[in-house]
């Protein structure tokens, strides 16, 4: 029968301990969590991809290296890649391969023709080529690199990839990334582990998001400081806790041995500064991002509201048939798909009123977006992102507010006017109206559309964060969220996206939030039943005054 990777690990590999000690690689809870990720991958006939966001010092460094040893010394013609932030972290990754090759047993060890400080690999010796005929070895390898150097991954074919701390990565990340992974095929039995602490903004944030989103193929894992079992101390009989430190232990459910660690890390490991604590020890994503700049947003309450969001109910996709003009859209109906464009919190109700503000793409990688909210609430209901154009744009935002009893839609006007254009020439009749001057006469005309301007922009998200520091429960988007929290002041106090990345959900929901004024607030009266009267019946309510025409209403209901 064959032995599991996870069998082979504890059963054949060895670690050194804190304290120096060698002993049998077990893994702790964290790591068995990784590793039933990937399994459940593999099991599903799927790539092995997994990004891993976490605290310092939880083990997933020598979990990828076993897991990429095992895959090397067990068959024939892999390579395998380790890649560290620096020169001394590559050292030590290495060192875990070249001690599971030393201590594990002999009758299972493979030949190994180079073990030098870049590369194990795992072949005959032999140069007589009549004995390597007859014992050829592996012909496996791991390779060690750090970033910064050129050609890293080009010109192999790679099987498994270790990404050691890539927040962290020296050089272009992004164009490194880009080029290890060009030389890993997208096959089934291929593994690729990103792991890394937080460190700000960039491009591990980037991939992060995307496999948050099911942008990407990578399974996103979070590991939260006080998985560690040993980050915990006993705390001094006449410890007084803060409000915010029994906030902490009530939301993330810790003991008092728990908070005295965390207590004593940020004294002492942190020189006192929590915000440190927060991103080499985060409780939740968004405090592993925190950064030094000034959100926005009130970044304390959006990490906390992130983490109690939950997905969405649907995700999917309009359907619709065309007639022979392309204005000519009907019967539009909902498809579910795992990555769909649309994600929908609250079907919606009956006779209930609900507003859509849209953003366009402007250039580059911007987004086509767009918000549902219910306007008798606030609540964030759906949201629709993609990357498509902008008659596809427009197709989704007609059936998306048909879908929520033909919602109120302002679509900012800016780069476009032609999503607004298609929407009113398909006889979508529920658009924003702004007044614009006509350029000919000077005199004011009802114009469709939001138009975002140096003197609209800070109004509109000066409302949107009113209305998120009031009430973040409206807020369910962890997408719209996550932008929130890179929407911070430039040097010119002016508010803007961090470099690479976007503030597209963030700006339809600011028009969105703009516009509700034009919507009702009130849930619509129910249709009161209507009935065929006589000619007689008719000619009195015709002739009667406005209070007997309520009596016979009442009498008789409504005329047909």
């Amino acid at each position: 029968m064959a032995v599991s990777s996870l069998d082979y690990i504890q059963e054949n590999l060895f670690i050194r301990t804190k304290d120096a000690q060698i002993v049998p690689f077990r893994l702790n809870g964290a790591q068995r969590r990784l590793y039933d990720a990937l399994e459940a991958q593999r099991q599903a006939g799927k790539p092995m991809r997994a990004i891993v966001l976490k605290a310092r010092q939880l083990g997933f460094s020598t979990l990828a290296q076993a897991l990429i040893f095992q895959r090397t010394v067990t068959r024939p013609n892999v390579t395998s890649l380790v890649v560290a932030h620096r020169e001394d972290a590559a050292e030590t990754l290495f060192n875990m391969s070249k001690l599971f090759y030393e201590t594990m047993r002999s009758d299972i060890r493979p030949k190994c023709r180079t073990a030098n400080s870049h590369m194990l690999l795992f072949d005959s010796p032999e140069r007589d080529p009549a004995r390597k005929a007859r014992d050829p070895g592996l012909n496996s390898r791991i390779r060690c690199a750090t970033t910064g150097g050129a050609g890293v991954g080009r010109g192999d074919t790679i099987h498994n990839v270790h990404a050691s701390e890539f927040a962290y990565w020296v050089g272009d990340k992004a164009q490194s990334w880009a080029a290890i992974m060009q030389a890993v095929p997208s096959e089934p039995d291929t593994m690729v582990i990103v792991e890394s602490t937080a460190n700000g903004y960039d491009q591990f944030h980037a991939m992060w998001e995307a496999a948050v989103a099911g942008e990407s193929d990578f399974v996103p894992l979070f590991f939260p400081w006080f998985e560690n079992p040993d980050y915990r101390r006993a705390p001094d009989p006449d410890t007084v806790w803060t409000a915010q430190e029994r906030a902490i232990q009530e939301r993330y459910g810790l003991d008092f041995q728990q908070l005295a660690w965390r207590r004593w890390c940020i004294r002492n490991n942190c020189a006192g500064d929590e915000r440190v604590f927060q991103q080499e020890y985060p409780s939740c994503p968004e405090e592993a991002f925190l950064t030094s700049g000034q959100c926005v947003f009130d970044a304390e309450l959006l990490a906390k509201r992130r983490s109690l969001v939950t997905p969405p109910t649907a995700q999917g996709r309009f359907l619709y048939d065309l007639g022979p003009d392309p204005t000519a859209l009907y019967n539009p109906r909902f498809q579910r798909e795992e990555r769909g464009m649309v994600r929908i919190w609250k079907e919606p109700q009956p006779r209930r009123p609900y507003v859509i503000g849209g953003d366009t793409a402007g250039t580059g990688s911007d987004f086509f977006t767009a918000q549902v909210l219910d306007n008798t609430t606030g609540e964030q209901v759906a949201v629709l992102r993609h990357q498509y154009d902008e008659y596809q744009y427009a197709l989704q935002l007609y059936c998306l507010g048909r879908y929520y009893n033909d919602a109120l839609i302002g679509v900012e006007t800016n780069y476009s006017t032609y999503p607004v254009k298609l929407l009113a020439m398909m006889g979508y009749h529920r658009l924003y109206v702004r007044e614009a001057p006509d350029t000919f006469t000077g005199s004011l005309l009802d114009t469709y559309g939001f138009e975002t301007t140096s003197r609209t922009r800070p109004v509109i998200i000066a409302q949107l964060v009113a209305a998120f520091r009031q009430n973040p429960e409206l807020f369910n988007d962890p997408l719209t969220l996550g932008e929130m929290l890179t929407f911070q002041y430039n040097q010119r106090r002016c508010p803007e996206a961090l470099p690479g990345e976007h503030d597209d959900l963030v700006m339809a929901l600011a028009i969105a939030w703009e516009i509700r004024s034009q919507q009702s607030y009130l849930e619509q009266p129910e249709p009161r039943p209507r009935r065929l009267w006589t000619q007689d019946m008719l000619e009195d309510y015709w002739h009667a005054d406005p209070r007997n025409r309520a009596v016979m209403e009442r009498m008789w209901g409504l005329p047909s």
